[in-house]
């Protein structure tokens, strides 16, 4: 990580009330960066891991209340099965690697996502690093882990449809607030900011429903040369930003 020896790399330019409340990132571009360098795919996942790291350092210096990074989504499983098991032994390693960092920076560490595919390894790891980092007041470091949008808004509906049926509530009383209440973000503030690296102007079947007003920063850089520098650079970018709502600013 580069030391914030100049004044890009510097927060005192980022007032406390122009910084996002929760920051999603969809990390793209480690296989792009790997096979631009004659490096197996493999080498930009475990490059990308120290800009994880960074991330989680950076939120925490800032004071945002929530960063989510999208690790695993439910579409990757078709990936190739070796690169799958190398991303199963990454993320074990993160997780018990990292719970220094997490300890430290007082990180409090959320997944979301499915757990039934995932291997007895990563879960129980898993389960470690949430329970020691549960009381930390910090930053919160949601990992969305074979995670989809589309597959999470289902199984929201699906959990009122049965709460309809069973009589525990009634269609009428179903709301944005209530809906939004299933969902595993549920607790979280709204997303304020998300970015993409890699290029790929799309948001990947990430976060559909939370997603609707945030604003958007796509970069070019690939995610294990996304920097300090950059990510200070999109948060510069946010606080320019004319936030709406569906409304009009008053000289309009």
């Amino acid at each position: 990580m580069a030391e914030p020896d100049s004044t890009i790399d510097r927060l005192e330019d980022i007032p406390p009330a122009d910084r996002p409340a929760h920051i999603a990132i969809i990390m793209d571009g480690n296989g792009r960066w790997a096979t631009s360098r004659d490096l197996p795919r493999i080498e930009g996942h475990r490059r990308g891991v120290n800009t994880v790291r960074m991330i989680s350092e950076t939120c925490a210096e800032l004071g945002v209340e929530a960063v989510t990074l999208y690790c695993l989504s439910s579409e990757n499983w078709k990936r190739p099965q070796p690169e799958l098991d190398f991303l199963m032994h990454l993320l074990e390693q993160y997780l018990v690697e990292e719970r220094r960092t997490i300890m430290d920076q007082g990180l409090r560490l959320k997944v979301i996502g499915r757990r039934d595919r995932l291997p007895p390894g990563v879960i129980e790891e898993m389960d470690r690093t949430l329970e020691m980092s549960a009381a930390n007041p910090g930053t919160q470091l949601v990992l969305a882990i074979d995670y989809g949008g589309r597959d999470e808004i289902t199984r929201a509906a699906r959990d009122l449809a049965i709460d309809v049926a069973a009589g525990k509530i009634s269609a009428d009383s179903i709301d944005e607030a209530t809906f939004a209440s299933r969902l595993s973000t549920a607790g979280l503030p709204e997303i304020d900011l998300m970015i993409r690296t890699g290029g790929d102007m799309r948001v990947s079947n990430f976060l559909l429903w939370q997603l609707s007003y945030a604003e958007l920063f796509v970069t070019e850089t690939c995610w294990p040369d996304f920097s300090r520098a950059d990510f200070l650079s999109s948060i510069r970018q946010f606080k320019t930003r004319q936030r709406r709502f569906g409304g009009l600013n008053v000289n309009e």
